[in-house]
């Protein structure tokens, strides 16, 4: 292997693990920055929800970018906007500054993930490809993993300025790297499609600012009902605009593949419970149960944990069932651990919470990577790019939105301070909504996919 491959690893890995550290460990931070610097839950949000909002909505954009302009500049680009906002972060004196530092890190970490992908996959090819994504996923799954537990211990030994300065020193050190990284592009790109890409991200920014202010600012008030209705007309000027793209940004047409949309929105379940509640859970275990930040994210480790050595067991699973009916029982366990985590209450012991967290984990891990696998694999290989870019886009923009609609639940029910009273019974409805939106589409998948698979499979050995 040449020096220019294993530098390439080298940066993408580290930046994708710092990427990946943030986004847990920003959540166990709230509690503390929500004290520190005076600011109530709407505001402590955006720390969250922008930065994951805007990763969403610019990966199509920036990973088309850097097929154009070269993979290297955007990468080298993404990864310094994150590092500059990193350190700001950690300097922020304000958490509305903090808000806008966050959603601008969002915007770099979009560039930097779907460039460094790209850079992989040029650099590498035949099995070194497939090791060096191997240890791309692996890297992704200690990251969210462990920074629950690291960001904890950051905030008990430094404060929770170093969960943004940490992941920023971590990423100046890819800079190092970015002039020995070989440059690519794709050949006969396509343009960027500015349109398409404007009118989806204004729409998932308003939709998310709706639900995260809702509960403040009324929701019949004209400010939220206005982020509702632009978001809705966005959402219809983004459709037009797709039909009439040359080369859109999301091919409408897969909207037509049933197999494509279930596996799509099991993808989106299975993401759309564990990761509210990593945003969530630290701040009931320390403001309700009295856990230290530390501990709060050694527990979580019930949760994400299991994300290490699980996507390898899905793989030895499909050797006696298929690799749908793993990800519809990945679907089914994330949601009866959802209800089972109603036991959840200012009393409760880590014997308590193990079982459910561990179920909720089980099906997160199980799934992880497979139902990316399955799901681009049902459409034809010529579109098996745009549907990739598709697939990714919206189990982000529903992730986004079930991290909002959760914490707006939890705003209602606490007033804002996540806090007893109100507290538990809020994540207790949150959790119950969760549980039967995953088991019934965990019946609907296996009674549609599961038995077309059956008869699929029946024809094939029909003498």
């Amino acid at each position: 292997m040449h020096p220019k491959p294993i530098i390439a690893l080298t940066a993408v890995l580290l930046s994708t693990l710092s990427l990946s550290l943030t986004v847990a460990a920003a959540s166990v931070a709230l509690p503390s920055i929500a004290t520190d610097l005076h600011a109530g839950l709407a505001d402590t949000q955006w720390i969250v929800n922008g930065y994951i909002a805007t990763f969403a909505s610019f990966m199509l954009a920036t990973g088309s970018l850097a097929d154009r302009i070269g993979r290297r500049r955007v990468f080298a680009t993404g990864v310094a906007v994150f590092a500059v906002t990193g350190v700001l972060s950690a300097a922020a004196w304000d958490v509305v500054l903090l808000d806008v530092l966050r959603i601008l890190a969002g915007i770099g970490g979009a560039a930097a993930a779907s460039s460094g992908a790209a850079i992989l996959a040029s650099a590498f090819d035949g099995p070194a490809r497939i090791r060096a994504f191997g240890m791309l996923g692996t890297t992704l799954g200690i990251g969210l993993s462990f920074g629950p537990t690291v960001a904890g211990l950051l905030i008990d030994w430094l404060g929770w300025r170093a969960v943004f300065g940490a992941p920023a020193i971590a990423v100046l050190v890819v800079l190092c790297l970015v002039p020995m990284l070989p440059e690519s592009r794709a050949p006969g790109s396509r343009t960027v499609d500015w349109a398409g890409t404007a009118s989806f991200t204004l729409s998932l920014l308003l939709l998310v600012f709706a639900f995260i202010e809702g509960p403040e600012l009324g929701w019949s008030s004209a400010i939220t009902l206005t982020a509702f209705i632009g978001s809705v007309v966005l959402l219809a000027v983004f459709v037009a605009v797709e039909r009439r793209q040359q080369d859109p940004m999301f091919d409408l047409s897969l909207l037509a593949n049933p197999r494509f949309i279930g596996l799509s929105l099991a993808a989106a379940v299975i993401v759309s419970i564990p990761f509210p509640l990593v945003v969530y859970l630290p701040a009931y275990f320390t403001n309700v149960i009295g856990m230290s930040p530390g501990a709060a994210g050694t527990t979580l480790l019930l949760l994400t944990g299991l994300v290490l050595i699980l996507p390898m067991l899905g793989s030895v699973i499909t050797k006696w069932i298929t690799p749908t009916a793993v990800v519809v029982l990945a679907v089914g366990l994330v949601g009866i651990g959802a209800g089972w985590l109603t036991v959840l209450e200012p009393s409760a012991s880590l014997t308590t919470l193990a079982g459910p967290l561990l179920t909720i984990g089980l099906g997160f891990g199980v799934a992880t990577g497979l139902v990316d696998g399955v799901t681009i694999s049902s459409v034809h290989p010529d579109h098996a790019g745009t549907a990739a870019g598709m697939f990714n886009t919206v189990r982000l923009a529903i992730e986004t939105i079930a991290i909002a609609v959760v914490g707006a639940v939890l705003a209602g029910s606490t007033g804002g301070r996540l806090a007893e009273p109100g507290f538990t019974s809020g994540l207790h409805t949150a959790l119950w909504w969760m549980a039967g939106i995953a088991v019934l589409l965990a019946i609907m998948l296996a009674r549609t996919l599961l038995r077309k698979d059956a008869r699929t499979k029946g024809l094939a050995v029909a003498p």
